[in-house]
């Protein structure tokens, strides 16, 4: 079972501290939610709360570093203490695009 280091609570201070824009702050906690209902719907259940995190952070840094997407997040992401397990889940959704 995958577990995250850090909470939701954190994990959502950690995105208001890189991300201002009403916009990418409701697209984070829409892809918060998607990933939570994927994580139950698909038989993760135990893992929700991992999940989540993860569509939560999934765009961290791409507000101040849009031409760095994925490649600046784990320099952010480790700065709030989030584990290298997460932060290859939350960077994948960038490989072959921006990776």
């Amino acid at each position: 079972m995958r577990e995250s280091k850090i909470t939701r609570d954190e994990a959502f201070e950690l995105l208001k501290k890189y991300n201002k824009d009403p916009f990418h702050i409701r697209h984070a906690l829409t892809v918060e939610g998607v990933m939570r209902w994927y994580a139950k719907e698909l038989g993760y259940a135990d893992e929700e709360e991992y999940w989540g995190i993860v569509g939560l952070l999934h765009d961290i840094d791409f507000e101040l570093y849009p031409e760095e997407h994925c490649k600046k997040a784990p320099e952010l992401l480790k700065t709030g203490g989030v584990g290298d397990d997460m932060i290859y889940s939350i960077c994948s959704h960038g490989y072959g695009i921006c990776v």
